[in-house]
């Protein structure tokens, strides 16, 4: 938007100027980064949900934005077929390249978070690695 110092009659509006100001300040404060979490899916798929649900209110409880894929897709896509495992794995590495990080949850990597990880490389995106109950490893 960029704030002005004239009006658009062209007369000096401090008022307003300081206003706007204001306001586009909050507005970037406001900001929240998008993380896409990366944790197992298959395997113990219920168990892999509940820790995945856990992982996004932990995301949540740190001022980050969760982006979990695999709690949303496989809600209409099936994963027991691969052309809609592949499309849900495709679409998720779609979400990841919006993200600012990547958090990996677990001492268990699968073959879709080696994917996810290999992409967050590529992107030059910073990748934290998290315990199961949600303890930082490392830096």
């Amino acid at each position: 938007m960029g704030v002005n110092l004239y009006n658009r009659e062209r007369y000096v509006d401090p008022t307003a100027y300081e206003a706007i100001g204001n306001v586009e300040r909050e507005s970037k404060k406001q900001r929240k980064p998008i993380v896409f979490i990366c944790s197992p899916f298959a395997g113990d798929i219920a168990g892999n949900i509940k820790r995945a649900r856990s992982y996004g209110r932990f995301a949540v409880s740190e001022g980050v934005v969760p982006i979990i894929p695999h709690l949303m897709y496989p809600q209409f896509l099936v994963e027991d077929n691969p052309k809609e495992r592949q499309l849900g794995i495709e679409m998720g590495l779609i979400l990841l390249s919006k993200c600012k990080k990547i958090w990996v949850f677990g001492d268990v990597i699968s073959a879709g978070m080696k994917l996810e990880i290999n992409k967050a490389k590529k992107y030059s995106m910073p990748i934290q690695y998290f315990t199961t109950d949600c303890k930082r490893i490392g830096g």
